[in-house]
């Protein structure tokens, strides 16, 4: 079942130049960095990265996923929750999603991915152009029940090649926060 709460409030997604405040340098620095975010994991983690599928199906798309795909509400799309761990930790929960109708035309195989990365082959992909970075306060609601916690930091981009597009919201997790410190703490 995808977590994703129909009447939980909708957050109010911006980008960078309309933050106010402004998180931490650290945050800042992953909320908008725009390399792939598999590849920093993996280098985080010393190749200790996995992705453990949560969630793949059609449902409706929630009324900020049509709006940032310029689709009508309600719109069916495909949904694939994943976490992204390192070492067996939940560091990223992420949501990726696209509309039925351009996935049909736009020969991309989302549920073909198991637990391979579509992070990684976005990137690897020149044809898809990523739009800008937003961010916001993920709600609590949205969240899988395991990772549930306020204030989370999220981020989304849309990534489009010819007729496709494909949402990919990555919330970032306590666990991420505490394995950045870590290696820090010990150096």
């Amino acid at each position: 079942m995808p977590h994703s709460n129909a009447l939980a409030p909708t957050p109010l997604w911006l980008p960078q130049s309309q933050l106010t405040p402004l998180p931490d340098a650290q945050t800042l620095d992953w909320l908008f960095d725009q390399g792939s975010l598999t590849r920093r994991l993996t280098r985080l983690s010393n190749d200790g990265f996995s992705v453990t599928p949560l969630y793949e199906g059609w449902q409706p798309l929630r009324d900020d996923e049509c709006a940032a795909l310029d689709l009508p509400q309600n719109s069916e799309g495909w949904v694939r929750e994943v976490y992204l761990r390192g070492h067996g930790q939940a560091w990223v929960f992420a949501r990726s999603v696209a509309a039925r109708s351009a996935l049909q035309d736009g020969g991309l195989n989302m549920d073909e991915l198991g637990s391979r990365s579509l992070g990684e082959l976005l990137f690897c992909d020149q044809a898809f152009q990523r739009r800008a970075l937003e961010v916001c306060h993920y709600p609590v609601e949205w969240l899988p029940p395991a990772v549930q916690a306020p204030a989370l930091w999220g981020r989304r981009s849309r990534f489009d090649r010819g007729g496709l597009s494909v949402l990919v919201a990555e919330i970032f997790l306590p666990a991420l926060w505490r394995a950045i410190v870590a290696p820090a703490e010990n150096g």
